[in-house]
């Protein structure tokens, strides 16, 4: 995959005595449609939060037995999933190109919901949460590589957010539907989003790198010409990404040998790092069980209506986030959501500590003051920063490989984290559970301000430099 340039958008271009300004507009509706992919993902990761303790929703509307066991894999598969798709749809992606795989991923998410939703057996429950997480892991590769390559560098920060705030519109999507429709009629509508994804998406053109990758210059550049408009003059910009991979084929050298170059080391650690402990602090296990947490924590609120009051402050959050991440920067919005991350879950740990010991009728409110922190902390960093942050450090030469496989180990520890929440419950009580993500989130904030640097309007060529130092 070839790396976006870092020609500065900013230059105008004077015809006639006017200045004319890159179009952004065709930016903006082609990221808005990719990141479609990412609220049915989302629709999926938190299809299992109502589904009652140990899948009690689900056993009475399908009629179904359920255990506990089962359930906890019912919940992992999807993560699994996602975990298996993100080596394959990188390879692919280079391929048939970034469109087209994203297309084809309607295939599988289709599918999946269609077992789903004619369950008459745990099984078809097994291979329906493994299809929609594998769709919905694909998208984690492709939609952030996309964006990245069609996006200017001034705007490349904030339409890089927009999967991880669609990703929560799915989820608060699922909380309100929550409200009026059991499992089976959420199965139904969930099974409709990757379909008008599909009608949505076929539309957008192709990136203009991968016409470069393949030789195609003359599709490039009308790719260009679409994304920019059709009176901005896109040839200095055209020509330096054509040289950089010219250059990058000049000088090709295998994967293991570039794994040994400073940049590449640099970027796997800070890439793996960030991917380890978004997951390690247990975002998902959260996700999906928020409901099953709050009917066990039994405070002022209830599941549903908790549900709904985080997805809304989740989807405000990612927003805000998407707003200042060009401004402020990706490392000090890291440092405070780990922080608060950390405090959050330390406060939750501490009211299932008090629970099992007294009478916490006076603190029900804690509960929900917790996992609201917690999730307004992890959307307006440690959500949708990492993702974004793999199409910023590795190299045109890396990033197919070392950055699928940087999701590989995300969606991994993901189905670690959902897998084991309810083993993990049972043997250290939820307490110690939530105490060991908040210990989790302590280490990383020592992460963040040591090993992640800033690259908050640095171009990807500048990155790369300063890796390579």
């Amino acid at each position: 995959m070839a790396e976006k340039i870092g020609y500065s958008k900013e230059t105008l271009v004077s015809q006639n005595g006017h200045v004319i300004k890159a179009k952004r507009f065709l930016q903006y509706i082609a990221s808005f449609s990719a990141s479609l992919g990412a609220l049915a993902a989302g629709m999926s990761v938190s299809w299992t939060s109502q589904a009652g303790i140990n899948g009690a929703n689900i056993a009475r509307v399908y009629n179904i037995s359920i255990t506990a066991e089962e359930f906890s894999w019912i919940g992992s598969l999807a993560a699994f999933g996602s975990a298996v798709s993100c080596v394959p749809i990188g390879i692919l992606a280079d391929i048939i190109g970034r469109k087209y795989s994203m297309l084809i991923l309607v295939i599988p998410f289709t599918i999946g919901w269609l077992c789903i939703i004619f369950a008459k057996s745990i099984a078809l429950f097994y291979v329906g949460r493994f299809l929609t997480g594998f769709s919905g892991g694909a998208f984690c590769v492709t939609g952030p590589m996309y964006t990245s390559e069609i996006a200017e560098s001034e705007i490349r920060g904030r339409l890089g957010l927009y999967y991880q705030l669609f990703l929560t519109v799915g989820i608060l999507a699922v909380s309100i539907l929550n409200l009026g429709v059991n499992m089976f009629e959420l199965s139904v509508i969930s099974g409709f989003v990757p379909i008008v994804f599909g009608i949505t998406f076929f539309f957008m053109p192709e990136t203009p790198v991968y016409y470069l990758i393949k030789g195609n210059e003359y599709a490039a550049r009308k790719s260009y010409i679409k994304f920019r408009g059709p009176h901005y003059d896109i040839e200095p910009e055209l020509s330096m990404q054509k040289r950089i991979i010219e250059e990058t084929s000049k000088h090709k050298v295998s994967f293991l040998t570039l794994l040994k170059t400073n940049a590449c080391k640099k970027a796997i650690l800070i890439s793996y790092g960030l991917m380890g402990f978004q997951q390690f602090s247990g975002v998902n296990a959260v996700a999906f069980y928020i409901g099953p947490i709050f009917e066990t924590a039994g405070g002022s609120v209830g599941p549903k209506e908790a549900a709904v009051v985080i997805g809304v402050i989740g989807i405000t959050m990612v927003f805000i986030s998407t707003l200042i991440v060009d401004r402020l920067g990706r490392k000090i919005l890291l440092t405070i959501s780990i922080i608060f991350m950390c405090l959050s879950l330390l406060a939750l740990g501490i009211y299932f500590y008090l629970m099992e010991k007294m009478n916490t009728s006076s603190l029900g409110w804690l509960p929900l003051l917790s996992v609201c922190s917690y999730i307004i902390s992890f959307a307006i960093g440690f959500g949708p920063i990492p993702w974004m942050m793999i199409s910023e450090v590795f190299s045109p030469e890396t990033r197919a490989i070392a950055g699928s496989s940087a999701c590989l180990l995300n969606w991994v520890v993901a189905f670690i984290v959902t897998k084991t929440f309810v083993n993990l419950n049972n043997t250290i009580h939820n307490y110690g559970t939530f105490w060991l993500f908040s210990f989790v989130c302590a280490v990383g904030i020592c992460f963040v301000l040591f090993f992640v640097p800033e690259t908050k309007g640095k171009t990807l060529e500048q990155i790369q430099r300063e890796l390579s130092a």
